[in-house]
């Protein structure tokens, strides 16, 4: 299964009224309809934002390189996707999908090695049917 390299990147207002950046992959319904990737990975960065809650010069740099290191990894070895990131809020907020939990913290860790510590915090959620997905791209 190939992943998308389609993108869709949209403003968006927080439950609280503040402007969230969301970027969501398209075209992936048959990695979602697979039944293969069934853990939901959020990884989450909490900066010191700017007063309208959007990362520094120097941390949003960070962040797109730690992007494009994942990304290059994951579709390299597919044991998870990224499905959707969030910048907004003082915080950042990757989304992913995986097939199995201890290869994608391997290979994550594996991306992120040649670049700076970050303060991420991770959460995983059982999400087979990728509610959450659908729910973003509004099905």
């Amino acid at each position: 299964m190939k992943v998308s390299d389609e993108w869709l990147t949209a403003p968006s207002a927080s439950e609280s009224g503040a402007m969230v950046i969301v970027t969501v992959r398209t075209e992936i319904d048959e990695l979602r309809l697979s039944g293969k990737y069934n853990s939901r990975v959020e990884v989450t960065w909490r900066y010191a934002g700017d007063e309208k809650g959007m990362p520094s010069v120097t941390d949003s740099s960070l962040m797109e390189q730690a992007t494009d290191a994942l990304n290059a990894a994951f579709n390299a070895d597919p044991v998870a996707v990224m499905t959707g990131i969030y910048t907004g809020e003082n915080e950042r907020n990757w989304v992913f999908y995986t097939r199995s939990l201890h290869i994608f913290r391997r290979k994550f860790n594996e991306a992120l090695a040649a670049l700076p510590a970050m303060p991420l915090e991770f959460d995983v959620d059982d999400d087979p049917q990728w509610q959450h997905y659908l729910d973003v791209i509004g099905n």
